[in-house]
């Protein structure tokens, strides 16, 4: 048998779009008369489609869309198709709803397999739109008994969930038991640096164990937050790659299902597959809402500077602004430093110093402030116009205005709303700030394009004289770690504090994030990179009273 690996970036809500690319990648390898063409899960409607699914005219059009898939596959009788889809379920309660795998042959859909588990952790909340399927079934096909299932059924494996399973049936396990011969899998997995090697584990572990060749799909590109890594693979009955498809971009491919693993996995550089995948989701997000261009500003420090490079390998150095924003507070060192940048990169760059518009503000309450001193107040307002010179420019351009945060200044609240939280895309939201220096060292490999000055400099805000971001916070280095105990790992106080670190610090740190979470409630979306991002991975109330 031969099977194509039809690993695509779909838009959510685009059901006629994501119908043109089904239909072009089956006309594309027609000559090379594959047995099957396999597509990710929810192909048709794009994954996450989220509250469109709760809209009848959205799932009547997707279903339109798929009979006419089906109907236009008539033209190629020796080829199946496998595809993900949203299908009304037949029950009387529950969400009346599946997520399937369908496999369409000769004009007709002739079989489906609905998901069984359904994923309520993390970013996913399956549970609110799908009901699960109500039995597991495989399906005779040519010469092979096919075992299909969707995403999240490959996944209750005790290896991977050290707590314990998490569901109460292991679908791949009851698809070999009915005699499978082929696992087809169909899948809408999310990256986070690490998991191409754990799910690649993962779908080894079913293959050997069950002693069955298995494909599995992936989707690639970004969706709000979410970012698909793709990385498809078809394994033989030993596990060992027939084929891996690359990381990050669309990628077809026919397999002869007949050969032995010739390839060899090896896990991605961490620091590249975040760099990938922060190129990635800026590209699309622009892309599929319908921007062209960015505008942010370039403070001369690393955050502005690495998120620049990240969108001039995104969109293209013509679709760049870079401003600077100086004020009276602002090094000489910082504009040289942004300027340079700007002419390593080829961007657009303009200079717009607030100290006049700064000054009227201080002059417009300075009635109203009178024998107060000096504080936060005048630090955020001179953040808060830059924010408002950006969405100027955003605004008269046509602009999206793309924020330079990373994680760790979003945890501790090292922000201001309406001011550097401003935009439309929080790039590197999810990024810590040591990795931001990584991700620095990264960019230069090869030639210097971020400033060494950049590098070496402290990390400054420059909103009162001599300010320095070590005058609040902790070492970055110190800090990290405990934010990734917490956040990341959902470790206790005392469990951070019996790892040696000491016990002060640790409940300040821990008292901070969850007293900013009123911040990132307003924050603009942020690409997730890590296997715990704030917004819809991570979901805290904000009137709240409890120990941590």
């Amino acid at each position: 048998m031969k099977v194509t690996v039809a690993q695509l970036n779909p838009t959510v809500g685009d059901i006629e779009g994501n119908l043109g690319k089904a239909w072009a990648a089956l006309e594309r390898v027609a000559p090379e008369n594959p047995d099957l063409v396999v597509f990710s899960e929810l192909f048709l409607t794009g994954y996450p489609p989220q509250d469109l699914l709760e809209r009848s005219w959205f799932i009547e059009k997707q279903e339109k869309a798929l009979h006419q898939l089906a109907e236009t596959s008539r033209r190629h009788p020796e080829t199946g198709l496998v595809i993900g889809a949203a299908l009304p379920s037949r029950g009387k309660f529950g969400r009346r709803l599946t997520s399937a795998a369908v496999l369409i042959y000769q004009g007709r859909i002739i079989f489906k397999q609905d998901k069984s588990l359904l994923p309520t952790y993390d970013v996913f909340d399956e549970a609110r739109y799908f009901d699960p399927a109500d039995k597991i079934k495989t399906v005779p096909f040519k010469d092979r008994v096919l075992g299909l299932s969707v995403c999240e059924d490959a996944w209750n494996d005790p290896e991977f969930w050290p707590q314990g399973l998490i569901y109460d049936r292991d679908p791949i396990a009851e698809l070999a038991g009915q005699k499978a011969d082929l696992f087809i899998n169909v899948s809408a997995s999310p990256f986070h640096a690490g998991k191409d090697e754990m799910r690649y584990r993962l779908l080894k572990n079913h293959a050997v164990r069950h002693q069955i060749p298995l494909v599995f799909v992936n989707q690639v590109g970004g969706n709000d937050e979410l970012i698909f890594d793709g990385r498809s693979m078809v394994l033989d009955k030993q596990g060992e790659p027939i084929v891996l498809c690359p990381p990050f971009r669309e990628h077809v491919r026919t397999v002869d299902m007949n050969l032995s693993g010739r390839e060899s996995f090896s896990p991605q550089n961490e620091i590249e597959s975040i760099r990938q995948a922060l190129v990635l989701g800026v590209r699309d997000y622009l892309g599929k809402s319908g921007f062209k261009s960015v505008v942010l500003g370039l403070s001369g420090g690393i955050d502005s500077a690495v998120v620049c490079a990240l969108a001039v390998e995104a969109l293209g150095r013509d679709n760049v602004l870079g401003l600077a924003m100086p004020s009276t507070y602002s090094s000489p060192g910082s504009l040289e430093d942004s300027r340079r940048l700007a002419v390593n990169l080829g961007i657009d760059f303009k200079v717009v110093p607030i100290n006049g518009i700064y000054q009227a503000y201080l002059a417009g309450l300075s009635e109203h402030f009178q024998g107060r001193s000096f504080d936060v107040t005048e630090e955020n307002i001179q953040a808060r116009i830059r924010g408002n010179i950006l969405m100027a420019f955003s605004n008269k351009f046509g602009h999206l205005v793309l924020t330079t945060g990373n994680k760790s200044e979003l945890a501790m609240g090292y922000c201001t709303l309406y001011g550097d939280m401003s935009g439309g895309l929080a790039v590197l939201a999810d990024v810590p700030k040591m990795m931001v220096y990584e991700l620095a060292r990264h960019i230069n490999r090869e030639r210097e394009i971020i400033p060494q000055a950049v590098l070496d400099k402290a990390p400054s805000a420059e909103l009162r004289p001599n300010q320095k971001d070590q005058d609040t916070l902790p070492p970055y280095d110190l800090l990290d770690e405990i934010l990734n105990l917490y956040i990341e790992q959902g470790l206790s106080r005392e469990e951070i504090t019996a790892r040696g670190f000491a016990p002060d610090l640790t409940a300040w740190i821990i008292k901070t994030v969850n007293r900013n979470e009123y911040k990132r409630w307003q924050a603009p979306p942020g690409l997730k990179v890590t296997s715990k991002a704030f917004g819809l991975g991570r979901r805290m109330p904000l009137a709240a009273r409890h120990d941590f």
